[in-house]
């Protein structure tokens, strides 16, 4: 009895062990390079899955990604099951590699204080018609990971989603957050509605092992700082 193709089928696997599965709720580390290579290939042939493809074209080159990255795609698309936009993908996804052991590492910028922060976002918040709320996202070191606009509104005010902020800052890996927004008005004291956020936001980074290190009002030539007065 001719035995069904749809057995080699990555789609019958248990998501355990599907690639692509593993990838999103295990992270990247867990595997291995034929798996990394499946995910570019996406489809094996009728009697091999791409883990099993991808393996094969690992085992020419003894398993050295360095050495498969000197493959060239008309080598690669000799692989049965590899034609010209697998062979690309695959040659792509090295020279993505490559290219990346030899960026710099960007130095990032450490937060010592509430005036590194008015430095950091004063050349994007300071003369804005309209008020702006921002996220910086912290590593243990004190040292930014990310800053993004939250929101932005009139300038009576902005909305604060603490949900969004909360989650960007788990999937980013942040130990710590700053707050900071722009007055228009050129008004430096901070609002109710400012120390409700303010304290908003502490109590749900608490619930997540996240500290509030400050909230910076930022004005075109001055700040103020929750920290630095007492506020958090």
């Amino acid at each position: 009895m001719q035995q069904k193709s749809s057995s080699f089928s990555i789609k019958n696997w248990s998501d355990d062990d599907k690639p692509r599965e593993k990838l999103v709720h295990k992270g990247r580390s867990v595997l291995s390079n034929a798996e990394l290579i499946a995910i570019l290939i996406g489809s094996g042939t009728k009697n091999e899955t791409a883990v099993a493809l991808a393996k094969r074209i690992l085992a020419s080159t003894n398993n050295n990604l360095n050495e498969l990255g000197k493959v060239s795609t008309k080598q690669l698309m000799k692989f049965k099951g590899i034609g010209e936009a697998k062979a690309v993908s695959i040659a792509a996804a090295l020279e993505i590699g490559r290219r990346r052991q030899n960026e710099q590492v960007i130095d990032k910028a450490q937060i010592s204080g509430s005036q590194a922060v008015f430095d950091l976002l004063q050349p994007l918040v300071a003369d804005l018609p309209h008020e702006e709320f921002w996220i910086v996202y912290l590593n243990n070191s004190n040292k930014v990971i990310h800053k993004a606009q939250l929101s932005k509104g009139g300038i009576t005010g902005t909305l604060v989603d603490v949900r969004l902020v909360m989650k960007q800052a788990l999937e980013l890996g942040a130990v710590s957050l700053i707050l900071a927004h722009n007055h228009p008005s050129g008004a430096l004291k901070p609002s109710e509605a400012d120390k409700k956020i303010t304290n908003k936001l502490q109590k749900a980074s608490e619930a997540m092992d996240i500290r509030v290190l400050d909230h910076v009002i930022i004005t075109q030539n001055k700040y103020y700082s929750f920290a630095d007065n007492n506020l958090i």
